[in-house]
């Protein structure tokens, strides 16, 4: 029986109702409303920062027999639940995630009988598995927030099954457990199993001392596979010689997961692991969506999109889900929730929560891997404040911490030795299956640090573990566990869902990029709302800007013979956080079905020699065809482009690249402005499919004629061929190209001329320039805040407002934050929810002249990158009519 209406619910704010013995259906609790189960109380305005107590109260109505017991039994709660019957205290239990039931039978009275709980949820979590709610990050969750239903179960019974699948010899291993008066005696369990309806293996288990083991042969079993979610139903009948005592049901798959030298097996067989991280946050329900088929729609989406596994994120997963995953096949990565502190008390909470999952889904084929913390978070790291790397706080130097993460490590093993174990995703491993990165670049911004990035940590395991006295770095396989880039969601679909701004916008500890509050102000007054029309427009640029990013760095892994796989940051939007393949609705993002082109089984990649080409010159590209099947692809690879279009036949082993040279090489016609044209490639009959854009610019594209002072090497080579002529000083120049903002220079602009600043051979701003100017300096390599942010264009018409590999190389190290009101921006920058705006490339006026700042590393580039001359050419002709500034 389901106990999901007629609730009461009421806040206890003071503490009283024990004293005031709440939990009596006599007495009155202050302020009731009614409520239904599951129910988080974050759900209503006014309580959306309460912590502290609150009570939930019913009557039922329960029928049992003399020989039968009643259990009341809850999905989860958070945080601590005392439960009362008829004003009798029938237990207790701590822990935020997990299930637990109580013995109620001798508290009935065969009536009307109230159930009353008290859930506590204490304002400090910080030695409290919480994952990722509360501070800094999402909105807390408290209550009952899974199902509450009432049992009627015999007093013998089968209180556990697990099922331990054998794949060497096609067996099963049943080890049953007993609860009750005759649970001491000897019984016997006759386990049953079938698949797809037919009978496959029995055995009969011998039960002494409430437990027993059996290993059962299975008649050529068909064993589980995401492609496959093959399930097998296991029936165990409870007798004690003439009576059957108890009928018990439950299902496994026939599944093994292994690794060896670097490798990740699945059944034996290769795998690659093409994943997503799933925090799962509801928009109105928080840690559960409203209706549990959500999480039907959700794995049927992320197969759509090309996902084989759904790493759910720092908290264990919804129990429905993981069925769900067991029937519609998705490999499931769980984790603990994690605390802020390394104590005592939390070191000892998150070994039961670890355990308690190993109970819960320890017979689900869908799980293959547990994680026991996450980047250091409650044994290093506490969210509020990172010390940094070289802390010995940090698990990286505290042996302690080692040593007591290698002890859970096998004692988690010795556990659950059906699945892999992650010590601690991300960084400083200790003893773990998976050999797991987070890797924070966003592409092209920073492409090539990315693929050096990916080359080394490949090359040098040992570097991603705090010790190897535990370990062989060389064991395990090596993923990308977290990587990605953010995609602005529609502000208006937003507020069509919450009838206005979500509650979750003003979250006091939300800050800078984090915090929506006032986006709608903020790009009024910024430097976007010139190039776009309102947020949703920005949105869907911004969108295809993370696309781009996912499609190449996804790329990039999947054809790495030394990486097994890669889990994208995320597989939707979570409040603030508009990182997702999907929006926080669960809508996609306008590249869905691009997106699953590139992260299906099969995949194909265009490889361009460059991605910027002179027009009448020669576009030429290589391909690189995966295959994650363990079938050959025999395929045919066919592409177009440049009005041309030609096929090239392809053989692809089981789990195998194949890289295929100069697939695309055509003429690139004469243009007179900067444009692009898209170059296609597709696999015949898969769903695989490639498009990158060209970017052509004129064999010549200097556009007037000025006199020209520079001091720079690089500028005033690629000027030699141009119409300007080169002068030798600023008195007799029209314009003048710098990297330094001195004192003659500003005279220079003070009386008239035209003044282009650059950065300096190695792509950064001189100092003098940020002495007259508000500069912002910007990571050159990993950088959270990076895949946060948004570049758009102004400078071509032809070009995308996302200028993509249009500026591959010349992204910027520095960028102007507080642009003059007179600028004209050619190129701008914000990040997050429109927060730090500013001009990467912008002109203004400057007294007498003008002043045109360009942080875009043109300097060292000029000659190599052919869209450096023509940014360059642009910037010359900024005067504009009567001196005001314009990059148009």
């Amino acid at each position: 029986m389901t106990l999901e209406d007629g609730w009461t619910f009421s806040v206890d704010p003071d503490d009283e109702g024990i004293e005031e013995a709440w939990y009596r259906t006599d007495t009155e609790m202050a302020d009731e409303r009614d409520v239904s189960v599951p129910h988080v109380w974050q759900e209503h305005d006014a309580l959306r920062e309460y912590t502290g107590a609150a009570w939930y109260r019913r009557t039922v109505e329960v029928n049992h027999e003399a020989d039968e017991r009643v259990l009341l039994r809850f999905g989860a709660a958070d945080y601590e639940v005392t439960v009362w019957v008829n004003g009798t205290e029938v237990g207790t239990h701590t822990g935020g995630y997990l299930p637990f039931s109580f013995d109620v039978t001798d508290a009935l009275t065969g009536g009307d009988d109230t159930v009353a709980v008290r859930v506590f949820d204490p304002a400090d979590l910080t030695e409290i598995p919480h994952g990722k709610q509360g501070e800094p990050w999402y909105t807390r969750v408290s209550g009952l927030w899974q199902a509450v239903d009432v049992g009627v179960v015999p007093e013998t019974r089968v209180d556990d099954l697990r099922l331990t699948p054998d794949l060497d010899d096609d067996t099963v291993r049943a080890d049953v457990s007993v609860t009750g008066p005759k649970g001491g005696i000897d019984l016997t369990a006759r386990v049953e199993v079938t698949q797809a309806g037919s009978m496959v293996g029995t055995a009969d288990v011998q039960i002494r001392d409430g437990a027993g083991s059996a290993t059962v042969r299975l008649d050529d079993p068909t064993y589980w596979t995401p492609a496959n979610p093959a399930l097998c139903d296991v029936t165990v009948s409870l007798t004690d010689g003439s009576d059957t005592l108890d009928t018990y049901v439950d299902y496994f798959g026939m599944r093994s997961v292994t690794v060896s030298d670097g490798e990740w097996y699945l059944n034996g067989e290769p795998l690659r692991v093409r994943g997503a991280l799933d925090q799962a946050y509801y928009p109105d329900t928080y840690y559960r969506p409203s209706d549990l088929d959500t999480y039907r729609e959700e794995i049927e989406t992320a197969k759509e999109l090309g996902f084989n596994m759904l790493r759910k994120h720092i908290k264990p997963p919804h129990p429905r889900f993981v069925e769900l995953a067991d029937r519609l096949g998705i490999l499931v990565w769980s984790e603990t929730a994690n605390p802020d502190r390394y104590t005592d008390a939390s070191k000892r909470r998150v070994r039961e929560q670890f355990e308690g999952m190993v109970n819960r889904d320890y017979n689900s084929p869908s799980v293959v891997v547990w994680s026991l913390y996450n980047e250091e978070w409650g044994i290093g790291i506490d969210q509020h404040d990172f010390p940094n790397r070289d802390n010995p706080v940090r698990l990286w130097h505290d042996e302690e911490k080692q040593r007591y993460l290698s002890e859970f490590v096998d004692d988690a093993r010795a556990y659950d030795p059906s699945r892999l174990v992650c010590d601690n995703s991300g960084w400083a491993h200790v003893d773990t299956d998976v050999n797991d990165y987070h890797e924070y670049f966003v592409v092209p911004d920073r492409d090539k640090p990315w693929r050096r990035r990916l080359r080394d940590l490949v090359s040098t395991p040992e570097g991603n573990y705090a010790t190897t006295a535990y370990d062989d770095p060389e064991r395990p396989p090596t993923v990308i566990s977290e990587f990605g880039t953010w995609g602005l969601p529609s502000l208006s679909s937003l507020r069509a869902h919450y009838d206005g701004d979500p509650d979750w916008f003003a979250h006091e500890f939300l800050s800078g990029l984090k915090r929506p509050a006032g986006v709608a102000d903020r790009f009024d007054r910024s430097v976007l709302s010139d190039a776009y029309t309102d947020l949703d427009e920005l949105a869907a640029d911004w969108q295809r800007r993370e696309f781009t990013s996912l499609a190449e760095s996804i790329a990039d892994m999947r054809q790495h013979e030394g990486v097994s796989g890669y889990v994208v940051t995320e597989f939707s939007d979570v409040e603030w956080e508009f990182n997702g393949v999907l929006d926080y609705l669960r809508d996609e993002k306008v590249f869905a079905d691009e997106f699953a082109a590139v992260n299906g089984p099969t995949m194909v990649r265009l490889e361009p020699a460059t991605r910027t080409v002179d027009g009448e010159g020669r576009f030429t590209a290589d391909a690189v065809v995966v295959n994650d099947s363990d079938r050959r692809l025999e395929t045919t690879l066919e592409w177009e482009g440049f009005g041309r279009s030609g096929s090239h036949s392809v053989s692809v082993d089981p789990n195998g690249v194949e890289h295929v040279s100069d697939v695309v090489d055509v003429d690139v016609p004469a243009v007179e402005r900067v444009s692009t044209e898209a170059v296609t490639a597709s696999l015949a009959d898969t769903d695989a499919r490639w498009s990158t854009d060209a970017t052509v610019v004129p064999s010549t594209p200097w556009e007037e004629s000025e006199r020209v002072y520079t001091p720079v090497d690089s500028v005033a080579s690629a000027l030699a061929d141009s119409p300007h002529t080169l002068t030798e000083s600023l008195a007799d120049s029209d314009c003048a190209v710098v990297t330094e903002l001195d004192d003659a220079v500003r005279a220079f602009a003070d009386e008239g001329g035209h003044v282009v600043v650059l950065p300096g051979p190695d792509g950064h701003l001189d100092a003098s320039v940020a002495e007259t100017l508000s500069i912002r300096r910007l990571p050159e390599r990993e950088s959270w805040n990076l895949c946060a942010s948004f570049v758009y264009q102004t400078l071509f018409d032809a070009l995308d407002r996302v200028p993509g590999w249009a500026f591959a190389d010349l992204y910027p190290y520095a960028y102007v934050q507080s642009p003059a009101d007179d600028a004209d921006i050619g190129v701008g920058y914000t990040e997050g929810w429109v927060a730090n705006s500013g001009a990467i490339v912008s002109a203004r006026s400057w007294r007498d002249g003008t002043l045109t700042v360009c942080t875009l590393r043109l300097t060292d580039n000029l000659g190599d990158q052919p869209m450096s001359a023509a940014i360059l050419a642009r910037l010359l002709r900024a005067t504009g009519d009567g001196g005001c500034p314009s990059l148009r």
